[in-house]
C-alpha cells in the first residue's frame, strides 16, 4: 500500500462497502477496534489529528487530518463512510460542542450509522461532571437523522493502578461505593461486534440500543487496593477523602477548575452508587466473560510498574 493509498478516502476502499470510520485510531480504544475490524477484513477509515500516528493495517486507509471541532475537515474525512465509530474527545470545556460538530459533519457526509462511546450513567445531572457531556452528546445524536448505538463504558480497569500513587495510596472521596470497572479489550471486543452487525448476515441489529459495558463484578476502592497489594507484593491502601481534602490534594497539579472537578466527581460518583451497575453486555456481545481486576492486573504488569518496590 502506497502512502497515497493510505491517505486517500476515495482510493482502493471506495469500491468496497460498507466503510467503517474509526476515530481515535491511535488511542487505546479506537486503536484496538481498528485492529479488530482489519482482522475481520472490512474496509476501515482511520481518523486522527495526526495521520503519522495512525497504525498501518491491512484494508485500512488514513483519512486527511481532522479535529472534531472542524466541521469541514470532518466532512472531508468521512466522505463515503457508512458507519462512524465515535470515540469521545479529550475532556475539555468545549467537548460537547466538538462532539455535536463531528456528528453534524458525519450526517452531512452521508454517514448512516454512529456507534458512540459514552459513559455509564450518562445523565444531565450525573455526579461525574464528564458524564454530563456524554448525555448531551447522546441527546444530539438521538435527534440527528442517523442510526445509532451507545456504548456506555464504566471506569477503565487501567485507571485503578494509574490512580494509585507511587507511595502505595489510592485516595479520593469514593467512600464505600462500588465500581464495576471494565477492560479496554472488552470494550473493543463489544464495539467490534456492534460495528460488524451491518457487514455480516444474520447478525443482531443494535439500532437505538444503549449498552452498559462493565466488568463482571463491582468492588470498593478498598478492595481494589487489596488486589493491587496482592499483585505487587507491597501494602496498597485506600484513603477516603472528603470533597475538601480531594480538591486540596489535587491542587498541586495546577489543573484548571473544570478538570479537577472531573477528577473529584469521578470518585464521588462511585460513592453515590452511580458506577456500581454490573451488566452482562460484554459477554452477551462478545461471547466471552468480562475481565476481572485480578485478571487485568496479571495480564498488564506495566499498569502497576510504578508501584513495584525495588531492593
Amino acid at each position: 500500500m502506497t502512502p497515497q493509498d493510505r491517505t486517500d478516502p476515495t482510493g482502493p476502499e471506495a469500491s468496497e462497502a460498507p466503510v467503517i470510520a474509526v476515530t481515535g485510531a491511535s488511542g487505546a480504544v479506537g486503536g484496538q477496534v481498528a485492529r479488530r475490524l482489519a482482522r475481520a477484513g472490512v474496509p476501515v477509515r482511520l481518523l486522527g489529528r495526526d495521520p503519522s500516528r495512525l497504525p498501518e493495517l491491512p484494508g485500512a486507509v488514513a483519512a486527511p487530518p481532522a479535529r472534531y471541532g472542524d466541521g469541514e475537515a470532518m466532512r472531508r474525512a468521512l466522505a463515503g463512510a457508512h458507519t462512524l465509530f465515535l470515540v469521545s474527545a479529550h475532556e475539555s470545556p468545549y467537548r460537547v460542542r466538538e462532539h455535536t460538530t463531528a456528528v453534524d459533519a458525519a450526517v452531512a457526509a452521508g454517514v448512516e450509522r454512529i456507534v458512540y462511546v459514552s459513559f455509564l450513567g450518562a445523565a444531565p445531572d450525573a455526579t461525574f461532571t464528564f458524564a454530563r457531556d456524554h448525555w448531551h452528546t447522546e441527546a444530539h445524536i438521538r435527534v440527528a437523522e442517523v442510526r445509532h448505538t451507545f456504548l456506555r463504558d464504566s471506569l477503565y480497569l487501567a485507571g485503578l493502578p494509574a490512580m494509585t500513587g507511587a507511595d502505595g495510596v489510592l485516595r479520593g472521596p469514593g467512600g464505600d461505593g462500588r465500581v464495576a470497572a471494565v477492560a479496554h479489550e472488552d470494550i473493543a471486543d463489544a464495539a467490534t461486534a456492534v460495528l460488524l452487525a451491518d457487514t455480516e448476515p444474520d447478525t443482531t441489529c443494535h439500532d437505538g440500543v444503549t449498552y452498559d459495558l462493565t466488568g463482571p463484578e463491582a468492588f470498593t476502592l478498598a478492595e481494589a487496593a487489596e488486589e493491587l497489594g496482592r499483585i505487587t507484593g507491597r501494602t496498597i491502601t485506600y484513603v477516603p477523602e472528603t470533597r475538601e481534602e480531594a480538591y486540596a490534594s489535587r491542587a498541586r497539579y495546577g489543573a484548571e477548575d473544570w478538570e479537577v472537578a472531573g477528577w473529584v466527581t469521578s470518585y464521588e460518583a462511585i460513592a453515590t452508587g452511580e458506577m456500581s451497575a454490573v451488566s452482562d453486555a460484554v459477554p452477551q456481545l462478545t461471547g466471552h466473560p468480562a475481565m476481572s481486576l485480578a485478571t487485568y492486573l496479571r495480564e498488564h504488569p506495566d499498569s502497576y510498574r510504578h508501584l513495584l518496590t525495588t531492593d
